[in-house]
């Protein structure tokens, strides 16, 4: 017998000889054997060292007592507004901090809801009481909405520099879809200390003599976009108000975000030089997040402060394969689910209903070993928009079918989503935890603040009970 090379199968093990090579190996499939196991034990080390990683995670988290907290969501689901009612709620001083920096993201949420509205409005004029369009050449409406479309055409020419600001000046992708805006973290800094002119090419009149290199915090009174803005406050006032529009808006037959009509009908106080955004304002800025933002908070717990690690995640399809590794030892999960969004379709894939699209979501959410024993929140968000959506007339089982012809009031709408996604939940639940479902409209700080502490102390009590505590 010829002899061969150490191997990881041990003549004293009856395992091994049961699955030792075959005596008529030969040397090719002996070279090929060693290489596979010697990838094996590299395999079974780095398992190791990872295993090794995460108990001294656990240890570390334990003995500092952090507590880890992912906000998960779809795009657009609140994962950010609820980001910063905590922020407001728990380290107001960073949020004031960065308060001025939110002005650029109120402007771009305006001028892209102008660009929607004067693109809707191409080439035609809607009878304000769902009559046709006027089509005739000498109809007064025509030239006035050929006029405000040529009054504000600079206005909606900033939209891309706006979107560059929010990136310090460099690149700032795009969501071409919707024409959305996706950051990364720390994008306040770039804005509070950047450029004025950021966004705009050398000799734009943007570049004001003696202003183009102007540094340190934003003033909007050397803010050429801000004064444009102001300087337009009123042809905006007058394309919000204007006939054609309002039946546009009546007949849902714009897709502008939700905090539009917020901004529009607000434009008097915010289209000045003198403008901060109030906590509203940035409790309804939209902005699209890029990759992981983490956060920190100081939380009182008895005599002592825990600190809370919050991550706000990108929730578009394409961003979603970001958030594995954070489910380690990750101790709490709120899944927002934006339940106004019945009757709307992925910017993605425009066939999935964004409902259908959440529930399959936290159908892996739940069934995701990682996260078996995580404290779960779900958040039933936008409420308030599914009231004025269903005050509205708008069938449910127009969009989802299997609500058949149940009732189409509120109570009855959210008893139905609340009942599907905790059946998602009980399929997957073989821990027995308990999932904590609340209503909410995340933009209301005051019903939002309570809801969280809510959540807070619920959380607090299961990381008390893991760490054996209580």
């Amino acid at each position: 017998m010829r002899s061969r090379s150490p191997s990881i199968y041990s003549a004293d093990d009856p395992l091994a000889f049961a699955i030792r090579p075959p005596e008529s190996e030969t040397e090719e499939q002996r070279l090929v054997r060693t290489a596979l196991e010697m990838e094996a034990r590299r395999n079974s080390d780095l398992i190791d060292e990872e295993i090794r990683v995460e108990r001294e995670k656990i240890r570390r988290r334990k003995a500092t007592g952090e507590v880890k907290l992912l906000l998960l969501g779809q795009a657009e689901s609140g994962k950010s507004t609820l980001q910063k009612q905590f922020q407001l709620m728990h380290a107001p001083a960073s949020l004031d901090s960065e308060r001025s920096s939110w002005s650029t993201v109120v402007f771009l949420n305006i001028v892209k809801s102008i660009r929607i509205l004067l693109e809707s409005l191409e080439g035609t004029a809607a009878a304000p009481e769902g009559g046709g369009c006027r089509s005739d050449a000498g109809d007064p409406w025509r030239h006035q909405l050929a006029n405000l479309r040529l009054r504000l055409s600079p206005l909606v020419g900033v939209e891309a520099s706006l979107a560059s600001r929010l990136s310090g000046g460099g690149g700032v992708a795009m969501n071409g879809g919707k024409g959305g805006v996706f950051v990364r973290r720390g994008w306040q800094s770039s804005v509070a200390s950047g450029p004025l002119t950021a966004g705009y090419p050398r000799g734009h009149s943007a570049w004001m003599p003696g202003k183009a290199s102007v540094s340190g915090p934003v003033s909007l009174a050397d803010d050429p976009i801000a004064r444009m803005l102001e300087a337009s406050k009123d042809d905006i006032k007058e394309l919000w108000q204007h006939p054609s529009v309002r039946t546009l808006v009546k007949k849902r037959r714009l897709r502008l975000d939700d905090s539009a009509e917020f901004f529009l009908n607000n434009i008097d106080r915010i289209a000045t030089v003198d403008y901060l955004p109030s906590t509203d304002d940035i409790m309804r800025a939209r902005i699209q997040t890029m990759g992981i933002a983490e956060h920190e908070f100081e939380i009182a717990l008895g005599p002592k402060a825990v600190k809370w690690l919050l991550y706000d995640v990108g929730g578009a399809r394409g961003l979603r394969h970001t958030w594995i590794p954070y489910f380690d030892d990750a101790n709490a999960i709120i899944f927002l689910a934006p339940i106004s969004a019945f009757d709307q379709y992925l910017d993605e894939d425009t066939r999935t209903n964004r409902i259908d699209d959440s529930l399959q979501l936290f159908t892996q959410i739940c069934s995701t070993s990682l996260l078996k024993r995580v404290h779960m929140v779900l958040f039933l968000n936008k409420t308030d928009l599914l009231k004025t959506k269903l005050e509205a007339g708008i069938r449910v089982k127009r969009y989802i079918t299997s609500f058949a012809d149940r009732s189409n009031d509120y109570e009855e709408v959210t008893n139905y989503f609340k009942a599907h996604f905790a059946q998602v939940h009980r399929r997957s639940n073989e821990a027995k935890r308990v999932l904590y479902i609340h209503l909410t409209s995340v933009v209301d700080t005051k019903a939002t603040q309570q809801i969280i502490v809510n959540v807070r102390d619920s959380i607090f009590r299961g990381y008390l009970k893991d760490a054996a505590l209580v």
